[in-house]
């Protein structure tokens, strides 16, 4: 039996934004384009959404319902770059990472050994972290499958934790109403309700032939779903090429004596990413990535096919070399990864 986490942050842009301007916090706010341009609402806070305010609506509709609605156009660069720092904290607890968009992602902590691989401690622990270093909240869905977790995720929003476990799993599944199933859109919906279904424990009782016969083989993933089945793993096959760890700090740093504890810090994490990597894989470059107090970042990468703390120390000095007196919010320690067979390609070319 798996333990899948599904990790939601809660109206993602829109709270970076609400981090980031204080001003926002207790206005309705939604991220999007210009009323006069056909623009689109991205996202959108909590008090929006009292107002009906939704995702995917045109904001000119979305003014309508909420004349003192407030439009931010978005950074995308801003918010991939936290989704990446995000992602770093899922590794810390396991490599079995399927992100399915900026600001969600399944993780398969079966084989987490962390708090006794309790996978509601870990998920806790995963959502107090994300908070402690983006002051972001996010909220989690706990269940031996995926599909499940999916649901969980959204029960407890914004900022709570839905724990499903296999005892509870017909429990919570007889009474869910199909539209929550994720796949199952508002045309397939509504087919469904034209026959009588509209919750699992209604499709349990009809006839799977003829679910098939309407649906085909969308049919059967409902039955599946209905019965609380989901065997479906993560999707991870993607092979990584590169392996990283950083950390924002909670003030900046200025010296170079600072930058050095950070490494000190940092080594070891990127060490334990490293072993939990695919063994085919080895180390074909080193870099170390700053981020100062204005968001600038630089990155120093060269070609480098060992592990080495005191490279990074190299790395460091040409990265201050660029510091400008700024301070320093984020260190960042990385290595390029390929596989054995091109690395040795390429130490034979010529």
């Amino acid at each position: 039996m798996r333990k899948i986490i599904h990790i939601d942050m809660d109206c993602y842009f829109a709270a970076v934004e609400m981090r980031d301007n204080p001003e926002y916090r207790n206005l309705p706010l939604a991220i999007g384009g210009s009323s006069d341009r056909r623009g689109v609402i991205s996202t959108c806070n909590y008090i929006a959404r009292q107002f009906g305010v939704r995702s995917a609506m045109a904001t000119a509709h979305a003014l309508k319902l909420c004349p003192e609605l407030v439009l931010a156009p978005g950074r995308m660069e801003l918010y991939s770059e936290i989704s990446q720092q995000i992602r770093e904290i899922y590794s810390r607890y396991t490599n079995k990472i399927e992100p399915l968009s900026l600001d969600e992602a399944y993780l398969d902590v079966t084989d987490c050994e962390l708090f006794a691989g309790s996978a509601t401690l870990i998920a806790e622990d995963i959502r107090r972290t994300i908070f402690l270093e983006t002051q972001l909240t996010a909220s989690a869905g706990v269940a031996p499958c995926k599909f499940v977790a999916k649901i969980a995720s959204d029960e407890n929003k914004p900022n709570g934790i839905c724990v499903i476990t296999p005892d509870n799993l017909d429990d919570f599944v007889v009474k869910l109403k199909l539209g929550k199933i994720p796949g199952v859109g508002k045309v397939t919906l509504a087919k469904l309700n034209e026959i009588g279904l509209f919750t699992c424990a209604d499709v349990r009782k009809f006839p799977f032939e003829n679910l098939i016969k309407r649906f085909g083989k969308f049919g059967s993933v409902i039955w599946a779903r209905s019965h609380g089945e989901d065997d479906r793993g993560l999707s991870i096959e993607r092979q990584r090429k590169s392996v990283g760890v950083e950390r924002t700090m909670p003030e900046d740093i200025y010296s170079l004596e600072d930058c050095c504890k950070m490494i000190d810090n940092l080594f070891p994490k990127l060490q334990e990413r490293l072993k939990r990597s695919s063994p085919e894989l080895a180390i074909q470059s080193q870099g170390i990535k700053l981020k100062f107090a204005d968001f600038q970042q630089t990155t120093v990468e060269h070609k480098y096919q060992k592990l080495n703390k005191d490279y990074f120390f190299e790395l460091l000095n040409e990265g201050l070399a660029r510091q400008d007196s700024r301070g320093i919010r984020l260190v960042g320690l990385h290595v390029g990864l390929v596989d054995k067979v091109s690395q040795q390609q390429l130490t034979f070319s010529f």
